[in-house]
């Protein structure tokens, strides 16, 4: 069997300074425009902004309906996540590329597409206006609108946590006499729970951030469907200082979901390693 050869000390050491280098040119391009806002916002009193009246509307409106947007996506989502991961069907594949298709879709596009159906010379608009029901540029089309980019995320997830049970441990609550509904409940969900929780708090940053689909499908009505994101571009043709205020808000809020999501994953891996 052939061995490799092995470098010469000087190739490797250049080798690991190439990598070190790369990594933090990486690392420093990421992270350098996130510490400029930060900065700006602490030190060039940006965050007085906060306090105004059009960011406490915009972030009060972005918490509200980012929160029923993970309502729904738990509702309407987790019994499709559950059926993608358990069931085989016909055209199972093209779902799955359906449920997929609006997290790489621009949010623009995702905007357009859900204005052709509801808007009121849409698919749909115009038998919802004919019983008094109008969906465009309202909080409605906020939800709906974080709900169709976001909701994926979750389905996606719960998917890939409903997978990973071990069938065994259902079908032994099964022998003991436990139904499908108390399976679900007591076995199903606790051990995929890891990867729901994931989902969802990952559903609710996506909708907390969205501004696209948002702006195309609902307008950006101030203290009605202005939303965070929306009132970040607004206000930067008015304001740079509030437009900095509700960026740094959506930075610290985006910081403390992924540090949220990492120590629940780390978690979940300290809970399975003590179990075993």
């Amino acid at each position: 069997m052939p061995v490799a050869r092995r470098g010469t000390p000087f190739a490797d050491r250049l080798g690991e300074a190439g990598v070190v280098a790369a990594t933090l040119v990486a690392a420093t391009f990421l992270l350098l425009p996130v510490l400029a806002l930060l900065a700006r916002a602490l030190l060039g009193g940006a965050l007085d902004s906060i306090l105004s009246p059009r960011i406490l509307d915009a972030l009060v409106l972005s918490l509200a309906t980012s929160s029923a947007t993970v309502v729904l996506a738990l509702v309407f989502g987790m019994p499709l996540a559950l059926a993608l991961a358990r069931r085989a069907f016909r055209g199972r594949s093209l779902l799955e590329v359906i449920v997929d298709l609006p997290i790489v879709l621009p949010p623009a596009v995702a905007g357009l597409a859900l204005l052709l159906v509801f808007g009121r010379r849409g698919l749909l608009g115009g038998a919802l206006e004919s019983v008094g029901i109008v969906i465009p540029f309202t909080v409605v089309a906020v939800v709906l609108a974080q709900t169709f980019v976001a909701a994926p995320l979750f389905i996606r997830s719960a998917r890939a946590g409903f997978a990973d049970v071990d069938r065994e441990v259902e079908d032994a609550a099964r022998a003991d006499g436990a139904g499908e509904v108390s399976v679900f409940r007591h076995v199903t969900a606790p051990l995929a729970s890891g990867a729901l929780a994931a989902g969802l708090v990952m559903t609710w940053a996506r909708a907390l951030g969205e501004f696209g689909a948002t702006i195309m499908f609902a307008g950006a009505i101030q203290g009605r469907t202005e939303t965070l994101p929306v009132a970040v571009y607004a206000e930067f043709q008015v304001s740079l200082d509030d437009s900095i205020a509700a960026g740094a808000i959506l930075v610290v809020v985006a910081f403390a979901v992924l540090a949220i999501v990492r120590l629940g994953r780390w978690r979940s891996a300290f809970d399975l390693g003590r179990l075993r």
